[in-house]
């Protein structure tokens, strides 16, 4: 039995502004079929079910099994699960980047870089239908930082979220196009900055910058050091 999914899956439709919403949490049938079972989870697991949402281990389908098999039976868990990891607001915590967790509400593993993506772009997409303004520029935002949370190189992470769907291709083209120049105004902010020989407030004001500006720089090149620094994991 695989692992029941905990994030939107991909989907091959092109993003749609003019689409209702589309949240299959919310067709009546199924959620009135699953609510016994979630309002059992609800009780008997309510850090993970409650008021606050926590993205679930991979796995934890037959966790459950295993360990209430009293409660739950697999066709009926397998439909709430689905109920509820669709749900927009357990779409919300996996794209927020929590960690998943177990049945003891114990954090486990981190959330792929491509779960938060389609999480990210089911929001989105969801978001879109019912918005009357355009929602790109918050969303390509939202995908530059989980770009950069996700700490792999363009090229990786094009590779990890790719999908069928050529408008959500070309959305987050333009974010990796908009973070990679920011990046590059960045690099030579601190380079002006480094060769100036000035302190932060004599630079900023000589050139009328935002401080904040040349620290995101100071601390992207902190951040970057660090990361270097870091012994390689074997087993990665």
């Amino acid at each position: 039995m695989t692992d029941i999914p905990t994030e939107a899956p991909a989907t091959t439709d092109a993003t749609n502004t003019s689409a209702p919403p589309r949240d299959p949490a919310k067709r009546p049938g199924r959620a009135q079929a699953a609510q016994p079972v979630l309002e059992k989870l609800f009780e008997l697991y309510p850090q993970l079910f409650g008021a606050n949402f926590l993205p679930l281990k991979l796995g934890i389908f037959q966790d459950l099994l295993a360990s209430q098999p009293e409660h739950f039976q697999r066709d009926s868990l397998k439909l709430a699960l689905s109920v509820h990891t669709r749900s927009t607001r357990y779409l919300q915590c996996v794209a927020a980047g929590k960690p998943r967790h177990d049945l003891q509400g114990a954090a486990v593993e981190n959330v792929a870089p491509e779960h938060v993506y389609l999480a990210l772009l089911e929001l989105f997409r969801r978001r879109q239908a019912r918005a009357r303004e355009d929602l790109r520029p918050k969303f390509r935002a939202q995908l530059i930082a989980a770009f950069e949370a996700s700490g792999l190189s363009r090229q990786d992470y094009q590779a990890r979220v790719q999908t069928n769907d050529a408008d959500a291709t070309a959305l987050l083209e333009e974010a990796l196009a908009e973070q990679a120049e920011k990046l590059a105004r960045q690099e030579a902010l601190l380079k002006a900055f480094e060769g100036s020989g000035k302190t932060l407030e004599e630079f900023t004001d000589m050139y009328g910058l935002a401080q904040r500006d040349v620290m995101a720089a100071l601390d992207r090149k902190r951040r970057l050091g660090a990361a270097a620094a870091r012994p390689a994991n074997p087993q990665a």
